[in-house]
Order: C-alpha cells, then structure tokens, then sequence
C-alpha cells in the first residue's frame, strides 16, 4: 500500500485513479455487448443457447434451460447442514431489517372535497442476476431476493450460469430456495440480462434486473436500462477505514484485506491521524499476506489501489471519506458514533472494533449491494423501494377545482400551452 500524506492534491488524485475503475470507462466492449443484446432480441432463444454453448460449453436446450425440483433437492443433500442452517439465520435477519423499511399508501382529504394520496404496489415481476463458478456467491442470493419478497413481489425470477456439466452451484441453488425465488434459468453473461430484459420462448421479461456481475454484464444491464429498471451499475468493491491511535492494527489490517481479495481492482483505503498506527498497519498487512490463499490477488489490488493517508486532523479524515463516498466505512476511533455524525457519503458505516465489514456482508440484515465508485453520494444500498412503484392519486371537486381555475389557466397560457388551459376552462365556461 502507498501510505501519502493526505492533502486537497493527494485526495483529487486518488479519487481520479479511483474512479477509473468505473464500468463507465469500458467503452471498448460495449460494442461487444450491443451485439448480444441485439441477437438475443431478434432470435430469442436460439441467441441464448447458441452463446451459452460457446461461452458456457454445454449443450443448453429449451428441455434443460430451467432449474428442476430434483436439481435443488440435490443441491440441499451436497450442502453442509451448518451452512443451510447459517444462510436460514442470515435470511431471517435480512428480512426482519428490510420489514421496516415497508411503508403504506395514503390518502389525504381536505374539506373542499380535494382528495391526494400515493398509492403504493409492489413491481410485478423481478429478476436476478447471480454469477457462476468461482464468483459464486449465495449472500448476494439472499440480499437480492429477500428485499423483492419484503416489498411483495409475486413472481421472482433468477438467471444464472450452469457449468460445462449444465449444472448449478449447489449453494446458489440452496439460497435461491431459502430466499423464495420462483424460477431459475441456466444463463449466464450479457445474454441473460437481454433474455430477462425483453423476454424470450423460455425465460420470460422481468420489470427490474438486480444482481452482480462481470463488466459484460454491468455493461448489458445499463444498455437494457430504460427498457427495465436496473438496481446500479456495480463497479469493484471498496473499503475505506477512518482510523485513530486506538485502533487495533491488526483488526485494521484484516479488514483492509477482506476487501482487497476480491479482484485486482477492488479498493482498500485507511485514513488515519496516527503515524504509528499506519505502520503499525502495513506491517500486519505483510503478516496477514504470508497467510491467506489469495496473496497474489490482494497485493495487486493494493498496489493498485490501496492507500493509508496520514490526516492532520479528523475533520480532515472526515472530509476526505465524504469525498470519497466509499461503499464500505469502517470507523475505528475512540467515539466512532461521534465520528458518524459528520459522515455524509458511504454505503453503509461500520462502527466499532467488533462491527467489521463481513458481518453486513454476511450476516446483520442490512444490504451489501452497496453504490460504489463514489455514487453513495446519491444513491442508496438495495432496499425495498427498489421494488416498489408510486402511483400519485388526484381528485377534485367542483368546488376545490373552482378556487384554483384562474391561477391554473394563467399558468398554462404563460407557457403556451393554451390546451392545457382550455381543459380547465371549459368546465367553469
């Protein structure tokens, strides 16, 4: 990691190197990616199967496309017991944080006989994105599907990439059941986000994509948008980590590390006022990196884009993770709560020594799927709403229409809009 003395030309540096990572910046495939998503248009099915044999290799058909109740049976009997019954209480906490966040239609009627209110329904039909292999992740599972159920959504429905053998990660498999999603598709890449965006003989359209992926299908999910809500175009994950003398290196250092194993461009960034604990920090990085499975992926990521700024105050560390809107934030100070007043821009904050980043990942409740690249400045994690459409609801009498006709009329003839006026006129001529 580059430890830098943090000031205004330090911190606009960073932010410019950081926000390179952006999907935004990956022009040169979005040609590649139009080209799917318009074969996948046209041909429907055949696209989809014809990309999954050459990407995915294996012999897809509109017979072996979906997921059957044997398939996920067997995922349950590959499963280890202690993981299904951990991912059932992640579930359970996962859906008793979002349950709050439910809010009710409304009505609100005045005297006049004026009657407003905001009538609020559930989307009808929801589709997630999961990766495959590897990238394999049964949390994002829960934390996309659980919110949709929260919110009432009748129909879920999920794609997701089968192996060369045509099948499944079983713990994909297991937390789509425990979730509650309806079907499953063996698709994977840009050609599922088109299948799922404008529908095809086997998988049917969907009004909101969500979910993870690669940058083809980052980039087929903003190309889509427009013709489907989308929740975010995710860039690399991030972790920024405000830091006093009473941190505990060690914990810093793990934590800097949980972030930085995912990829190479993943972010890992300590603001700290201690000289000290700085080094101190760096040289736990290097224990820690004799240890873990995934060294070479971390010390590039660090390379790239880790940091530990040294601040000359904590109002300074304080602006500076505002600027930065990272999507993880851990404070680790002496009162972090009083640290968390000033925060304005993260994802999602972290507070105290024994709140680290995994346990939002994994476990509390609240949704990992975070806005990163800086964009928590104006968005938010997944929730609810994401699932919810408003509906606003007008009603006048003659009466409440009577006092407000004249300024209604002079509004619209001063933007020339004189049949927007005339629709008001004529019932009062």
């Amino acid at each position: 990691m580059q430890t830098v003395q943090l000031t205004k030309d330090s911190q606009k540096d960073i932010l410019n190197s950081l926000l390179k990572r952006s999907p935004g910046n990956y022009g040169q495939y979005e040609s590649v990616v139009a080209d799917i998503i318009a074969n996948v248009r046209e041909k429907g099915d055949t696209a989809v199967f014809d990309y999954t044999k050459q990407f995915d290799k294996w012999d897809i058909s509109a017979e072996n496309i979906r997921v059957t109740d044997a398939e996920i049976q067997a995922a349950f009997k590959q499963a280890e017991d202690a993981f299904v019954a951990v991912m059932k209480k992640s579930a359970a906490n996962i859906e008793a944080f979002h349950k709050k966040q439910l809010r009710n239609s409304w009505i609100d009627t005045k005297p006049d006989g004026s009657i407003l209110g905001q009538r609020i329904l559930p989307i009808a039909v929801s589709g997630v994105y999961v990766p495959g292999g590897k990238a394999a992740y049964p949390s994002s599972v829960l934390m996309n599907v659980i919110p949709a159920k929260v919110a009432g959504v009748e129909r879920i429905v999920m794609t997701t990439p089968a192996g060369a053998d045509g099948l499944v990660n079983p713990g994909t498999l297991v937390a789509a059941k425990i979730a509650g999603v309806d079907e499953i598709y063996k698709v994977g890449g840009a050609q599922a986000i088109a299948a799922m965006a404008f529908g095809t003989e086997s998988v049917p359209k969907v009004d909101k994509i969500t979910g993870p992926g690669n940058i083809f299908v980052a980039l087929a999910k903003k190309a889509c948008f427009g013709y489907v809500s989308i929740d975010s175009i995710a860039g690399p994950s991030e972790i920024l980590v405000i830091a006093d003398e009473s941190a505990n290196p060690r914990y810093v250092a793990a934590d800097l590390l949980s972030q930085a194993e995912h990829d190479t461009l993943a972010s890992a960034i300590l603001i700290t006022t201690s000289v000290t604990l700085a080094d101190q920090v760096s040289e736990q990085i290097e224990v820690f990196l004799k240890e873990l499975p995934r060294a070479d992926i971390i010390r590039e990521s660090l390379g790239n884009y880790g940091y530990i700024l040294l601040a000359d105050s904590m109002d300074s560390a304080v602006d500076a993770a505002n600027a930065i809107a990272s999507e993880h934030l851990e404070i680790l100070t002496k009162d972090p709560y009083q640290v968390m007043t000033r925060i304005k821009n993260a994802g999602a904050i972290f507070l105290g020594e024994y709140s680290c980043e995994p346990l939002g990942d994994y476990f509390a409740g609240p949704n990992h799927i975070l806005p990163t690249n800086g964009t928590a400045r104006f968005f938010s994690p997944l929730n609810v709403d994401d699932f919810l459409k408003k509906t606003s609801l007008i009603s006048y009498s003659r009466e409440a229409l009577e006092k407000a006709h004249a300024d209604i009329e002079l509004f619209a003839e001063k933007e020339g809009l004189t049949a927007h006026a005339n629709s008001i006129r004529v019932r009062f001529e």
